[in-house]
């Protein structure tokens, strides 16, 4: 597989990273996703301190069709994906690059509770832009860097909300999440400490997933979509609590969602889009679903 092979990376002023950089681990996660573009999840030499999940068959993907971005923030700012392997995968297996804040979970045993800053959001970014620019890199022009989508699950959600005013982002999704009504007087360390004035400094259409009434994110979630009033948002509730769906078998509805609107976000597919538009929206055709949709330019046609 082409991103197995070595390739050239940069020098960062933070010191030498490795010069020929290479996969160093990697796990197939349920079979690589029920998506086309089966996929895998690995560590590279030279962004240790994320996890990629990548479809496999990476030679496939160049100039004429190239994979979004899809940068995460994990619960509770961990500094690894270890709550959300099956979900990123499964987004990773419909033709996307994920590049996840923090370490490859391991199979067994502990996992990593260290916290995580949203910086490693940016640095997920700019890693990627290089590689894609780089004539000796296995991702070289793989990577759409135009069309990124940033998100990230509660405390990883306010994460994505702390550097949504970054110009290169194409459109945000705050899951199980939203910024406090009341600030935190003692916030859990590294999380983002940002009110709702954060909300204007978003630039893009908006996903917003939450767990219902008995997430102990909604009241926030639902406070953030009332007082987002300048671009598109749509916020999907289900009614499973603030752990959502992440760990079902491919992610679950929470995925099957998040899936649809980063091909509609990000790949311009309109038949996914279908699940946000309309009145009703194809959302509410599903049981148990609530939504509510705002500021949609896009015609909402049934």
């Amino acid at each position: 597989m082409k991103h197995l092979l070595t390739f050239i990376f940069l020098v960062t002023s933070a010191g030498a990273l490795p010069s020929l950089a290479q996969t160093t681990a990697s796990r197939v996660i349920e079979s690589g996703g029920s998506g086309e573009s089966k996929a895998i999840m690995l560590t590279d030499a030279s962004l240790t301190t994320h996890t990629i999940f990548a479809p496999q068959n990476i030679s496939k993907f160049s100039t004429e069709q190239k994979l979004p971005l899809v940068v995460w923030g994990n619960g509770a700012c961990n500094d690894s994906p270890w709550e959300h392997v099956n979900f990123l995968n499964e987004i990773a297996s419909h033709g996307f690059f994920v590049i996840a804040i923090g370490t490859m979970p391991t199979t067994s045993g502990e996992q990593v509770t260290e916290r995580s800053t949203s910086a490693k959001l940016t640095q997920a970014i700019d890693w990627t832009v290089a590689q894609n620019n780089d004539k000796d890199s296995a991702y070289h022009q793989a990577i759409d860097t135009d069309n990124i989508g940033v998100a990230g699950m509660s405390c990883g959600g306010l994460q994505a909300l702390e550097v949504a005013g970054d110009s290169r982002i194409s459109t945000l999704g705050v899951f199980n999440s939203g910024i406090f009504i009341t600030p935190m007087p003692s916030p859990l360390p590294g999380m983002p400490n940002i009110d709702k004035t954060q909300l204007e400094k978003i630039h893009t259409p908006t996903l917003y997933l939450l767990g219902g009434p008995s997430d102990i994110a909604y009241e926030n979630g639902m406070h953030d979509v009332e007082n987002i009033n300048h671009v598109p948002v749509f916020v999907g509730n289900l009614d499973v609590g603030h752990g959502g769906t992440y760990r079902e078998p491919h992610g679950g509805e929470f995925a099957r969602v998040a899936t649809a609107w980063f091909q509609w976000q990000l790949k311009d597919d309109e038949q996914a889009g279908q699940l946000f538009v309309g009145n009703p929206p194809g959302l509410s055709k599903t049981p148990k679903w609530s939504y509510k949709q705002k500021n949609f330019s896009k015609p909402q046609t049934p």
